[in-house]
């Protein structure tokens, strides 16, 4: 059988969570031939597998608990092609899901998932000062167009601030993000510009972003040149600080982040990935879920040298191995030798971690890796407004900012 439809995608996914992971990749490959006999003359399994791709959009993340769908982790509300949104739906609301998602409700909860806050609806713009301005706007080249969000801080003269791209997980948006890691609050009080970049719906069906395709791991290409074309953007249209441009993003998100330090490393100081995976982990669909299981291999950064990169991963996700926040680094670290120092301790709200920080001889933190004992999937230390939140842990948010304003292009 071939991939005909989103069921075998969910199908696919319930697999890999339960650790089936051939079962799942041969689902995804259409190597089940299980098919009656009776079904009448065989396809070409590439043809069918290029026009069943053609209108799948790819998932890979699950929707959280909610009221709406129970305690577990569920596949997005679409039970097969016809269904599932396309170009040119967006807006619509979801049908009704199927058996097959009611099945998967019915598995149990997911474990590591203590403390995850999440949300259901339309998310509303987190709340600004006066004189502040979180606007929409729009980038388009010829890898096609996406939305954005730019928070613009109170009291903004025309000054030179820093530039921070924050790049949004699974079925998030870009209020949900702002709302969520409160870095809206933190440009206020550290005189930031920061970009929320939206991912559309018609270019992945979760609004992922697709850091597990090839194409998506180029420079000038797909949706590296449109982050990169919206940073840029911004710096044509504002006065930003020489060599002071940040990107950060939580799950594919973080993964997109690490794409883009890979890629630009001219154009980023430094780079922010929560629960997120290293560029090149994975080349397309079947290597995506057994890269989010146990780790998968990584490309060196882009000429060899250091990308300076904080990253932030629960021991406890189940939907990204933590093992990938190692990988993150060591890509990042290339071959540079840098001191070590390892210290513990454990956020107000109770999450326990471990800090790993290395840095250069002259003492500057260049890597920092925090690992967030008993944590899953959710940015650490966020506020219950949005969606994918832990906010017993450490504030990541905090730690990102401090750790990226030492960090400049522009080095003498």
């Amino acid at each position: 059988m071939t991939i005909s439809s989103n069921a075998d995608m969910m199908e696919a996914t319930r697999l890999t969570r339960q650790g089936r992971l051939q079962e799942a990749m041969a689902v995804l490959r259409g190597a089940f031939h299980d098919a009656p006999a009776s079904e009448g003359p065989r396809v070409n399994d590439g043809d069918a597998r290029q026009e069943a791709n053609a209108h799948t959009p790819p998932f890979l993340d699950m929707v959280p608990p909610s009221t709406e769908t129970g305690s577990s982790w569920t596949a997005p509300q679409f039970q097969d092609v016809s269904s599932a949104p396309q170009r040119g739906d967006i807006g619509r609301p979801p049908p009704t899901s199927g058996g097959f998602v009611d099945r998967l409700r019915k598995l149990g909860t997911v474990g590591g998932l203590d403390g995850l806050i999440g949300r259901t609806g339309r998310p509303a713009p987190p709340p600004s000062p006066d004189g502040a301005t979180f606007a929409d706007r729009c980038f388009a080249n010829e890898a096609g167009s996406r939305k954005y969000k730019l928070y613009v801080p109170s009291g903004y003269k025309g000054e030179a601030l820093p530039l921070l791209v924050m790049l949004h997980g699974c079925t998030q948006s870009p209020d949900d993000f702002a709302a969520g890691t409160r870095m809206n609050e933190l440009a206020e009080k550290q005189r930031l510009l920061v970009a929320y970049p939206a991912q559309a719906q018609s270019a992945n069906a979760s609004r992922c972003w697709n850091w597990f395709n090839a194409i998506e791991q180029r420079r000038d290409c797909g949706e590296p040149s449109l982050i990169a074309g919206i940073t840029r953007q911004i710096m044509r249209d504002f006065p930003v600080e020489p060599g002071r441009v940040y990107v950060a993003g939580l799950s594919a998100g973080g993964a997109a982040a690490a794409v883009m330090g890979s890629t630009y490393p001219d154009l980023y100081a430094a780079i922010g990935v929560h629960s997120g995976l290293a560029c090149g982990a994975a080349r397309d669909m079947p290597s995506a879920f057994a890269a989010m299981q146990r780790g998968g291999a990584s490309r060196p950064c882009a000429g060899g040298s250091i990308v300076p990169t904080i990253v932030f991963h629960g021991d406890g996700d189940k939907t990204v191995n933590p093992v990938n926040g190692d990988q993150v680094i060591a890509q990042s670290k290339a071959a540079t030798s840098l001191g070590t120092k390892v210290s513990r301790g454990k956020a107000p709200g109770g999450i326990r971690y471990t800090r790993t920080n290395q840095t250069d001889d002259a003492g500057r933190s260049m890597l920092e890796q925090w690992v967030l004992h008993g944590a899953g999937h959710a940015w650490s230390g966020g506020s219950a407004a949005g969606s994918y939140t832990e906010p017993r842990g450490p504030d990541a948010s905090s730690e990102m900012v401090r750790f990226f304003l030492q960090h400049s292009t522009m080095r003498s």
